[in-house]
């Protein structure tokens, strides 16, 4: 029964977390920006943050906490920063992207947290504890099992389909991204190496690999679906392939070529 419970609170904060970051971002950036690594519409690390919350407070009564505000507050900044490294962490080596980047915020650590981002996290979490837990509280033991139990079973095929889709997709699309990367830069190298006597010639040479990626990113372009289109969107950074004297980002150079692509559909349609 807890862990039902426990799942539907999880989709149900993911999906919150997903709104929440979608209108921000959408606001943000004037256009339409489908946040979260997964195709659905969650953002796990929302819900798993406000689970882990739930454990740790789920016997609290705002009116009887033992702990202070502010102690409330460093458990839920300091937990919400743990959690955004982690995961910031996991999904760079995992698909060597980034799908947030604090790199530009005052006070981050490796782009990964940053203390603006830690204290409102700190204040949200506060909140949750103080308002919204006592509330699932008293929701808990009004609904039945049995609801809680289908619920979870219905969301856990759901979630286990779009992981399992999303993991699929995302994997093939960001090989090809780092097989690009690898390639025209293992030749960038070859070239610089042969050449480096002669910087003319040098720059030549890179300017004509970088013209042939950008032309190979425009076709990988073309062949994504849009579910594929909107996560590349998504991400922040990719992480380009290491090298001496180059840096190529195949990554970057595919969201430029899918732009493009946007652009062009926006002049036909005038």
């Amino acid at each position: 029964m807890i862990i039902s419970q426990y799942f539907v609170f999880f989709i149900f904060f993911s999906f919150l977390g997903w709104t929440w970051e979608t209108i921000y971002c959408t606001y943000k950036g004037k256009h339409f920006s489908n946040r979260g690594f997964l195709f659905g519409p969650i953002c796990p690390i929302y819900g798993c943050i406000v689970i882990a919350g739930m454990a740790i407070f789920r016997h609290a009564d705002a009116a009887q906490l033992d702990l202070p505000i502010w102690g409330i507050f460093i458990i839920c900044a300091v937990g919400s920063a743990f959690a955004e490294y982690v995961t910031s962490y996991y999904l760079e080596r995992r698909f060597h992207a980034r799908w947030w980047d604090y790199s530009k915020m005052p006070l981050n650590l490796d782009g990964r947290i940053c203390l603006p981002a830690s204290l409102g996290f700190g204040v949200a979490g506060t909140v949750m504890v103080h308002f919204i837990l006592p509330l699932l509280g008293t929701v808990q033991v009004t609904l039945p099992s049995l609801v809680y139990e289908g619920a979870a079973l219905v969301l856990m095929g759901g979630f286990g389909a779009d992981f399992a889709l999303t993991e699929a997709s995302l994997s093939t699309l960001l090989q090809k991204i780092e097989a690009m990367d690898k390639e025209f830069t293992e030749r960038a190298e070859a070239a610089y190496v042969a050449i480096s006597s002669k910087p003319q010639q040098v720059e030549m040479k890179i300017n004509s690999v970088q013209e042939e990626m950008h032309e190979r990113a425009a076709a990988l372009a073309n062949d994504l679906n849009p579910r594929q289109i909107s996560k590349v969107a998504s991400i922040r950074t990719f992480k380009p392939r290491a090298s001496e004297h180059f840096e190529f980002k195949a990554g970057e150079h595919l969201r430029d070529a899918l732009e493009e692509i946007k652009n062009r559909e926006g002049l036909s349609r005038k």
